[in-house]
C-alpha cells in the first residue's frame, strides 16, 4: 500500500473525539484481577499546564497503560487541589470571586488533560473546594478534636500594619508586605488551631524503615531531618535573683561545666519580666526580622539581659543573653551556650567576648587551653574539670549526669523533636471553614456532625485588609451556640490547604459517598497506593502530613494500613534552553503550544526520552522535532507495509542465520524484552524509546527483504510497544493494521528468549589493554579459535609487527587481550 504522511493533528483529533466518553479508563469494582493504584500528585488549578506537568503525567500514564496491558485492574484518577492563596490574591487584584477564578482554571486544565489523552478515570474526579469534599476535612478535624489531637493556642503570625491583616509566608517578600515594599512585616501573637502531629513523631520516624527501598533515600533523609529526633536532657538553670527555673534542652549535658551563658529566644515568656522597655523593643525587632528568613539565614545577634542564671551542677552564675537564633519552637526556647564544644555557640560567644571554656578533651590528647581555642571541639571525648564526672567518657557522663539531675529534681533525660505541631489556622477566605463556634458561656464548641458542612459563603468582599474576610460576613459569623442556644460566633479562620491534599487519594476510591469520607472496604481493596509520583519539593510538608493523616485514620478505625504508599517516585524538573522556567523570563513551555505545534505524542516522547525520569530535562525544540520525525518514520513504515499475510505460528522460526527476517525478529524481541524489563524495574523510558528507534533502523535497512509472512507480527508488536508512550499514533496504527478495540487494553507482547538472543558475540580485541579491533563469532566459540582470529585480524597486525607476543588472554564471548613486549 502507498505510505501515508504523519499528520498529528488529523490523527490526534480523530481519536480525541472518539475517546471522549468511551469509559476506557474506568477502574473496576470487585474485580478478581490484581489491582494497581497509580497516582500523580494532584495539581493546583493555576489555569495552564506546562511541560513540567506533562512530564509528571506522562510517567504515570505510561505506567497505567502498561499495567492495563499486563492484566491489572488499574486505578488512575485525577483531581484538583483547588483552595489556596493565588485565587484569593486574584480576587483582590482582579475583583473576581475565587470560586469563579478556580472553576475556570479547572475547566481549562481539564481540557488540556483530555487533549493529551491522559488515562484518568474522570468519574472519580474530586475538587477540594467543593462542599462535598471539604465537609470531610471538617469531619476529620472534629474527630481529632475529640481525641485531643486538635487544640488552640497563641502563636506568632506575619502581620502587615498597613493592611492590618495577616500574611501568609508567601506574601512576605524580603521582610516586607507583598503589596507595600516599604512596609516591614511584624510578628503578632494570635489564637491559632494546631494538630498534634508530635504525638505521632516516633511512629513517623520508625515507620520509615518499611519505606526503605520503595521511597527515594533523599526523601527519607529529608523527612528524618525534619522530624529531627534528639536524645538528651532537660536541665533547670535558675534565675539568680528569684530562683525561677529556666529549663534548657541539651544533647550534650556532659559539657555543662563549659556553659558560659544561657541564651533565651527573643519571644521567651520570661523576657516579659527580665527586660526593660528598650530590651523588649530589641527582642521584638529580632522576632519581626525573622518574617522572611529562618534563623539559619540571619547573622547571629544578641544582647545581655542584665540578669544571671545559676548552673545547677557547678553553682556558677552564667549571664543570660537574648539571641535571635534561638527559637521557642525548638526544645524549650532556651539553650545553654557551650562555645568550646558547639560551633554555633562558638561563633556567637567569640563575637560578643563571652568566655570559652573547654571541658572535653580528645581521647588521645590533652585538653585545650582557653586562650588558644580557635575552634569548637564537637566530638565525644573525655570529660575534664567537671566535678565528680571528670575522667569519664562523654557517653557515660551523659547517662550519669542526666540521672543525677532527675534524682535531685532539677532535670531529667528527655527526647525532643524538631517537628512541631501543625498550625492549620489561616486568616484567609478561600479554604475550608474550621467547624468551631465560640460561645462566651461554653467556650469553643464543635459544630455537630449533622450540621456539616459549614459552607463557605460566596461572593463576599475580599479587600486584603483585616484579620479575615469571613469576619465581615454577619450571616456567617453570628450563630447560636449548639450547646446552650445562646448567641455565639463562628470561627473565621480557614484550614491550611495541606489538609485538603493529606487524604484526597482515599476519596478517589469512593468519591461520591455522602455518608462518610469513604467506605473502608473499598480502601482495603485499593490501598496502599502502588505507585505515587510527584516532585521532590513535596518531600517534607505534603508527604509527612499525608502520612500523619493515614495514621490518624487508622487509629479511628477507618483504614487498616499505616502508610499511604510504599512506593514513591520523584521526577526531575524540566528547564527550558538551560534556564529554569518562569513567567517573568517568558520561557514557560506551555502544553497547549506543544499539542498544536508538535502533537501530544511527540511531547510525551520528548519528556520520556530526553533523560531518565528522575533526572533533569532541558527542553530543546530541536529535540522535539527529532522525535516528531521519528513518529513520522514509524507511521510511514506501517502504512506502506499493511495488508501482508500473517506467518503461521510455529514457535521459534527456523530462519537462516544472517537473514533479514532473523535480524528484524531478533531486534523486535530484544526491544520487547528491554521495554518489559525497564517497566518492571528501573523505569528508564529513555532507553525504551531508544530500543524502538534501533528497531526502526533495522526495519528500514532490511525492509526490501522482509518476508510478507513476518511483517504482520512486526507491525502488531510495534503498535503494542508504543501504546504506553504514544497512545494516539499507536491507536491509529492498530486500526491501520485491521485490529479493533483500544490498543492499551490488549495483552502486552511477550518476547521469545530464543529470538531475542544474539547469534554472534561482539568481542573486543585489545593489545596491551588498549582496544584495537572487534571480532564477531558464534557464542561458545573455543578459546583457541578466538585467539587465532584475533592474531590474524588486519586491524590488530600493525600493533604486533616487530613485537613478541608474550601472552594471549581470552575470556570466551567477552574479550581477547594480546600482551606484547
Amino acid at each position: 500500500m502507498p505510505e501515508k504522511p504523519y499528520d498529528h493533528n488529523q490523527i490526534e483529533l480523530k481519536w480525541h473525539e472518539r475517546w471522549q466518553d468511551a469509559g476506557f479508563y474506568q477502574a473496576e469494582e470487585n474485580s478478581a484481577k490484581p489491582k494497581f493504584y497509580v497516582l500523580e500528585m494532584l495539581p493546583y488549578p493555576s489555569g495552564t499546564l506546562h511541560i513540567g506537568h506533562i512530564r509528571n503525567y506522562s510517567i504515570g500514564d505510561a505506567l497505567a497503560r502498561y499495567k492495563w496491558m499486563r492484566g491489572f485492574n488499574v486505578l488512575h484518577p485525577m483531581g484538583w487541589d483547588a483552595f489556596g492563596l493565588p485565587a484569593e490574591n486574584a480576587a483582590i487584584v482582579n475583583r473576581r470571586p475565587p470560586r469563579e477564578f478556580t472553576l475556570e482554571n479547572i475547566a481549562a486544565m481539564k481540557k488540556t488533560h483530555r487533549r493529551f489523552a491522559f488515562s484518568y478515570d474522570w468519574d472519580r474526579e474530586v475538587s477540594t473546594c467543593e462542599p462535598e469534599y471539604y465537609r470531610w476535612n471538617q469531619w476529620f478535624f472534629l474527630r481529632m478534636l475529640e481525641r485531643g489531637l486538635a487544640y488552640r493556642k497563641k502563636a506568632l503570625v506575619n502581620w502587615c500594619p498597613k493592611c492590618a491583616t495577616v500574611l501568609a509566608n508567601e506574601q512576605v517578600v524580603e521582610g516586607c508586605c507583598w503589596r507595600h515594599e516599604d512596609t516591614p512585616v511584624e510578628q503578632r501573637a494570635l489564637e491559632q488551631w494546631f494538630l498534634k502531629i508530635t504525638d505521632y513523631a516516633d511512629q513517623l520516624l520508625d515507620d520509615m524503615k518499611g519505606l526503605e527501598g520503595g521511597w527515594p533515600e533523599r526523601v527519607l533523609t529529608m523527612q528524618r531531618n525534619w522530624i529531627g529526633r534528639s536524645e538528651g536532657a532537660e536541665i533547670d538553670f535558675r534565675l539568680a535573683e528569684t530562683g525561677t527555673p529556666i529549663r534548657v534542652f541539651t544533647t550534650r549535658v556532659d559539657t555543662i561545666y563549659g556553659a558560659t551563658c544561657v541564651i533565651l529566644a527573643p519571644e521567651h515568656p520570661l523576657n516579659e519580666s527580665l527586660l526593660d522597655a528598650e530590651g523588649k523593643a530589641q527582642a521584638k525587632a529580632m522576632v519581626d526580622a525573622r518574617a522572611n528568613r529562618g534563623p539559619g539565614d540571619i547573622e547571629k545577634e544578641g544582647f545581655f539581659s542584665g540578669h544571671y542564671a545559676v548552673n545547677p551542677y557547678s553553682g556558677e552564675r552564667a549571664p543570660i543573653w537574648i539571641g535571635n537564633f534561638v527559637l521557642m519552637g525548638y526544645g524549650t526556647g532556651a539553650i545553654m551556650a557551650v562555645p568550646a564544644h558547639d560551633e554555633r555557640d562558638f561563633e556567637f560567644c567569640r563575637k560578643y567576648g563571652i568566655t570559652i571554656r573547654p571541658v572535653i578533651r580528645p581521647v588521645d590528647s590533652a585538653l585545650a587551653v582557653e586562650p588558644g581555642v580557635r575552634e569548637a571541639f564537637t566530638e565525644d571525648g573525655i570529660v575534664e574539670n567537671s566535678g565528680p564526672w571528670s575522667g569519664l567518657p562523654s557517653e557515660d557522663a551523659r547517662r550519669q549526669m542526666a540521672a543525677h539531675a532527675e534524682q535531685n529534681g532539677f532535670g531529667k533525660a528527655a527526647v525532643t523533636f524538631r517537628i512541631k505541631d501543625w498550625g492549620i489556622s489561616r486568616q484567609r477566605y478561600w479554604g475550608t471553614p474550621i467547624p468551631v463556634i465560640h460561645c462566651a458561656r461554653c467556650g469553643a464548641v464543635p459544630v455537630p456532625d449533622d450540621q456539616l458542612p459549614v459552607i463557605l459563603p460566596e461572593r463576599i468582599d475580599i479587600t486584603g485588609a483585616g484579620r479575615s474576610p469571613l469576619e465581615n460576613v454577619p450571616a456567617f459569623v453570628n450563630v447560636n451556640c449548639p450547646r446552650c442556644g445562646g448567641a455565639a460566633k463562628r470561627e473565621t479562620d480557614t484550614m491550611d490547604t495541606f489538609i485538603d491534599s493529606s487524604w484526597y487519594f482515599y476519596r478517589y476510591c469512593d468519591p461520591h459517598n455522602s455518608q462518610m469520607p469513604f467506605d473502608p472496604a473499598k480502601i482495603a481493596y485499593w490501598f496502599e497506593i502502588d505507585q505515587y509520583i510527584g516532585g521532590v519539593e513535596h518531600a517534607i510538608l505534603h508527604l509527612i502530613y499525608s502520612r500523619f493523616f493515614t495514621k490518624v485514620m487508622r487509629d479511628i478505625g477507618l483504614i487498616q494500613n499505616s502508610e499511604p504508599t510504599r512506593r514513591l517516585f520523584t521526577q526531575g524538573m524540566v528547564i527550558a534552553e538551560g534556564a529554569k522556567m518562569s513567567k517573568s523570563k517568558g520561557n514557560v513551555v506551555g502544553a497547549d503550544m506543544l499539542a498544536e505545534k508538535f502533537g501530544t505524542d511527540t511531547a510525551r516522547l520528548f519528556v520520556l526520552f530526553a533523560a531518565p525520569p528522575e533526572k533533569e530535562v532541558d527542553w530543546r525544540a530541536e529535540g522535539a522535532e527529532g522525535l516528531y520525525r521519528f513518529l513520522g518514520r514509524v507511521y510511514r513504515f506501517v502504512t506502506r507495509n499493511v495488508g501482508q499475510p500473517e506467518r503461521p505460528a510455529a514457535g521459534v522460526p527456523d530462519l537462516p542465520r544472517g537473514s533479514s527476517d532473523r535480524k528484524v525478529l531478533r531486534k523486535l524481541h530484544q526491544a520487547i524484552r528491554k521495554i518489559t524489563e525497564d517497566f518492571e524495574t528501573r523505569w528508564h523510558f529513555n532507553t525504551c524509546i531508544a530500543a524502538v528507534m534501533e528497531l526502526m533502523n533495522v526495519l528500514y535497512a532490511e525492509e526490501p527483504n522482509i518476508s510478507p509472512g513476518v511483517m504482520p507480527e512486526i507491525l502488531e508488536k510495534l503498535a503494542l510497544m508504543l501504546a504506553p508512550f504514544a497512545p494516539y499514533v499507536s491507536q491509529e496504527i492498530w486500526e491501520e493494521i485491521g485490529k479493533e478495540g483500544p490498543v492499551f487494553r490488549q495483552r502486552w507482547p511477550v518476547f521469545d528468549p530464543e529470538l531475542a538472543k544474539e547469534d554472534e558475540a561482539e568481542i573486543p580485541v585489545q593489545v596491551n589493554g588498549k582496544l584495537r579491533s572487534r571480532i564477531y563469532a558464534p557464542f561458545g566459540t573455543p578459546k583457541e579459535e578466538l585467539e587465532a582470529r584475533a592474531l590474524a585480524d588486519e586491524k590488530v597486525n600493525p600493533f604486533l609487527d616487530g613485537k613478541q607476543v608474550k601472552k594471549v588472554i581470552v575470556v570466551p564471548d567477552k574479550l581477547v587481550n594480546i600482551v606484547v613486549g
